[in-house]
């Protein structure tokens, strides 16, 4: 009698818990919809490709309300107003903080108000048990972002250290908060998207994260794993300088290990692999992008043949299957790991 397979929870979790599954399991943050209409014609949700392409995991986020604020634009119930783009997600163009007279002024989404779950409950009831739900929250510095604007956050790390700290822990409050809704409706593993880096190294120095941003990041990482919740924490970027910060605030996993920005899954999983899982890391600036499907499935073989000796790991891109990935490299993607990803 052969083995018995697991289901995409049962996978994913064995993998967070540094375990070796039947296969290697593999999902997506972001996927866009002209790849999965191509893929999966008729498909209309990123949940819905997931059931149809057998992935492992779905995800879900808390619901925010919006509101139109000008052709393509929209003010979100945080205050900012961002603009639609061509992929999943908009960018903010403009931001409710500038000072501490404003921080204290403002009064964040309340993590308790009605239907603040109603997408996370559905998907929860629908996929429960058979795929792995993660919902994606926040820890220290999206929100910072979101509410100050980018260049403002970054200047202020120098000239506002305070007004910086005090949006931090905001955003660690919010976040345990919703956590406990969260872990209260059964869910079990959560991601926080907070990039820290870009391809040259991080966003700030080393000095000023471990004073800024440090303490925050390890109290909301402490917070879910009180609660019982797994972490997946994704900062694309050269994230080396803070790698030793982030391990150590408490994550189970990191993704994506960004190799346009230098990060070799071989040297991560050698260093952290006894600690951490890892998720990872396809190409997906350049090679998913420009590259043959042929190519794509050489680089596959070798995620997999670097991740997966003794297990805690999930394939994926390096980051999302976004606008410029050409359909087929994705499916050379799926197509390998199908062929290359089981443990025998």
């Amino acid at each position: 009698m052969g083995k018995k397979e697991l289901s995409g929870e049962e996978r994913i979790m064995r993998v967070l818990d540094r375990g070796q599954p039947d296969r290697v399991p593999h999902f997506e943050w972001a996927i866009d919809r002209k790849v999965r209409a191509a893929l999966l014609p008729g498909c209309r949700t990123l949940n819905e490709f997931a059931e149809g392409m057998g992935l492992d995991a779905v995800l879900a986020d808390p619901d925010f309300k919006r509101e139109p604020a000008g052709p393509g634009r929209w003010r979100t119930e945080w205050g900012y107003v961002y603009q639609e783009s061509e992929e999943e997600h908009g960018v903010e163009v403009s931001s409710p903080i500038q000072t501490m007279e404003d921080l204290a002024r403002y009064t964040p989404p309340d993590p308790r108000a009605p239907g603040r779950y109603a997408t996370i409950e559905k998907t929860r009831n629908e996929f429960g048990g058979r795929k792995a739900v993660i919902v994606h929250l926040n820890d220290v510095f999206s929100i910072p972002r979101s509410l100050m604007g980018y260049e403002n956050l970054l200047m202020a790390i120098a000239a506002d250290p305070p007004l910086v700290q005090a949006l931090v822990d905001l955003s660690v409050e919010v976040n345990l908060a919703m956590a406990r809704e969260v872990a209260a409706r059964g869910v079990r593993i959560v991601y926080t998207g907070d990039d820290f880096a870009g391809d040259n190294g991080p966003l700030m120095s080393p000095s000023h994260f471990r004073a800024l941003f440090y303490p925050g990041l390890r109290r909301v990482m402490q917070g879910f794993k009180a609660l019982g919740l797994k972490v997946i924490k994704h900062t694309d970027g050269m994230i080396w300088p803070l790698a030793d910060m982030i391990v150590d605030s408490g994550i189970d996993c990191l993704d994506p290990i960004d190799p346009v920005a230098g990060m070799d899954l071989a040297k991560v999983k050698e260093t952290y692999g006894a600690r951490i899982a890892l998720k990872g890391n396809v190409d997906c600036a350049h090679l998913m992008t420009l590259g043959s499907p042929a190519e794509v499935a050489e680089a596959t073989r070798a995620a997999l043949r670097t991740g997966m000796p003794g297990g805690g790991f999930i394939l994926s891109s390096s980051n999302s299957i976004h606008s410029s990935v050409k359909p087929e490299n994705y499916r050379a993607m799926l197509e390998t790991l199908r062929e290359c990803g089981e443990y025998r």
